[in-house]
């Protein structure tokens, strides 16, 4: 290895010293031609431009060359941090496939699991789109989005006036979306105080009494009851119960819901982060019991992350002006989803809803659904996943700012699911799926995949039906079958480009499908709605038997 390193070195060497070589030979040939010059001072601007030309055409062949070659060189930085990393997570002993092979067959399955306990580790980088905005270039796709966030104003201005005769400046779907604000922040206000204080006393007063008890695991099995009562009964069923009887509209639904699975989420992680802390300390027979403080509890319920670490790498100061950028572009997405519905898909649906629903109609609609679900899909990454996060974990000073990878260029859907959101997979990662093979062995591989798979299209499915108010699940068909058969299909080992564009085209397929059955699900329960609705009437799709009247 060594061996070849000094050898591409040479070789490098060998290519510089040609380059500075034909470099001179070019310098002796300008002064030549400078010198061959007239007496007058003129300068033949043939000759120049034919020089220029001929450098431009070198340097756009040695550019290739030099991409590959610092491509090259990360690639080998990046694998020998992660073995340093494995490394680190196995005691000082680093458990490559090389390692594995000598050792034969003296290893179990079970002897090659990290335990659960070795979990992320949290570092201080940047968000990947925030090293992106410093090119130019990519910089420009930016200024392309807020160019045609302002053609969609123009556009609703100018169609507003010729309509009405005059400017139109309300906003109805808006108002009407967060309509009932108030009553989803009381119910959040309730929810934030139940997790502070319910989960840390509980394990607080469990963490305490199990060195004391006589009976740790009847200690332990009622201090488990209460929490999983706690997790369904009140942060389960609890907001349910106020978006449902306060009849909220949709957006101020999704407010109530999303966090009310965060709170379940950040209570899992705490105990389930903690609780192997108390038993190693009994286990040694530790005078002390290693419960955080109240102090750290409350940084990591408002900390983006899911996952809890007493201490995380903090910056050393908050940039306001960063915040205050991050929440107006967070404002300016809001307003960008109002104008893509507004121009893109209200007059879509109002169209399609005075026909009778068939298949012509379904393929049209799925057709012309797609731009507007990209834009939304789009948006909503660029709102939630940069920048609402940035704010916070800047406001907060929390260093570790990876939400997303670069998810743009997967060529399988199994690398997308990993980086689109880092956030909600790193839960999953160790929580969902390293917890079942922790209690399993290596071969039921596939059934921890498959069951991480039904946990994320199960809670996927019931967001949208609470915050719609009705039970279709487009979502769960997508993300069940096809996303898992995709995730078998495009595994990691299909690494071609031709496989970016089939993930771009399926994912730009499946959200138009979304969009357009969940949109002409909701118009449908608009326009043809029920007296007395029974249970099956919420699950039945309305959509398909509904005919409008004018």
């Amino acid at each position: 290895m060594v061996g070849e390193e000094k050898t591409s070195v040479k070789k490098r060497l060998s290519k510089s010293s040609k380059h500075a070589e034909e470099k001179e030979e070019g310098q002796r040939d300008c002064t030549e031609e400078s010198q061959e010059a007239p007496s007058n001072g003129r300068i033949d601007l043939k000759q120049l431009i034919a020089k220029k030309i001929q450098l431009t055409a070198e340097a756009e062949e040695l550019k290739p060359f030099f991409m590959k070659e610092v491509g090259s060189h990360f690639d080998d930085f990046v694998t020998n941090l992660i073995e340093k990393s494995a490394s680190l997570d196995n005691g000082g002993c680093a458990l490559t496939s090389f390692s594995v092979l000598e050792g034969g067959n003296s290893h179990r399955a079970k002897d090659l699991r990290a335990p659960p306990e070795h979990g992320k580790i949290f570092v201080i980088r940047r968000s990947l789109l925030d090293e992106l905005f410093e090119v130019d270039h990519i910089r420009t796709i930016y200024h392309m989005f807020i160019a045609l966030l302002i053609l969609f104003i123009l556009s609703t201005l100018v169609v507003d006036y010729i309509d009405e005769g005059r400017l139109v400046l309300e906003f109805n779907l808006m108002s009407y979306a967060f309509g009932k604000l108030t009553v989803a922040m009381w119910t959040w206000c309730t929810m934030f105080l139940c997790t502070l204080t319910v989960p840390y006393f509980l394990f607080q007063h469990w963490a305490r009494g199990y060195h004391r008890s006589s009976h740790p695991v009847v200690h332990s099995v009622l201090h488990c009851f209460l929490f999983v009562v706690f997790q369904i009964g009140v942060l389960g069923l609890g907001p349910l119960y106020v978006v449902l009887v306060y009849t909220l509209p949709p957006a101020s639904r999704f407010i109530v819901i999303l966090e009310q699975i965060r709170f379940i989420m950040k209570a899992h992680s705490f105990v389930r982060e903690n609780v192997p802390r108390v038993l190693n300390s009994a286990k040694e027979k530790s005078s002390t019991v290693p419960v955080p403080t109240v102090n750290q509890y409350l940084y990591f319920l408002f900390a983006p992350t899911l996952i809890y670490r007493d201490n995380y790498p903090r910056t050393p100061i908050v940039r306001w002006g960063y915040v205050a950028m991050q929440f107006a572009q967070v404002f300016g997405c809001f307003f960008y989803v109002y104008y893509v519905f507004e121009r893109l898909c209200t007059p879509l649906f109002r169209n399609i809803k005075q026909e009778p629903f068939s298949a012509r109609v379904l393929v049209l609609c799925i057709f012309n659904s797609i731009l507007p679900a990209v834009l939304i899909l789009f948006l909503s990454f660029f709102a939630f996943l940069h920048c609402w996060l940035n704010a916070f974990a800047e406001m907060l000073r929390f260093g570790d700012r990876m939400f997303y990878k670069d998810w743009w260029n997967s060529t399988s859907y199994a690398n997308y699911y990993r980086t689109w959101n880092v956030v909600v997979h790193d839960w999953l990662y160790y929580y969902a799926y390293k917890d079942f093979l922790w209690f399993f062995t290596k071969k039921f591989r596939s059934a921890a995949m498959l069951a991480v798979f039904a946990v994320s299209a199960v809670v996927h499915e019931y967001a949208l039906a609470v915050c719609l108010n009705f039970f279709y699940p487009v979502l769960f068909v997508l993300f069940m079958f096809f996303g898992m058969a995709f995730n078998f299909i495009a595994n990691d080992s299909r690494k071609r480009p031709i496989w970016n564009v089939l993930m771009w085209t399926s994912l730009f397929a499946g959200n138009g499908v979304l969009l357009c059955f969940y949109s002409q699900e909701w118009y449908a329960r608009q326009h043809c709605p029920l007296k007395n609705p029974t249970f099956l009437d919420y699950i039945r799709p309305r959509s398909w038997t509904c005919r409008y009247v004018f």
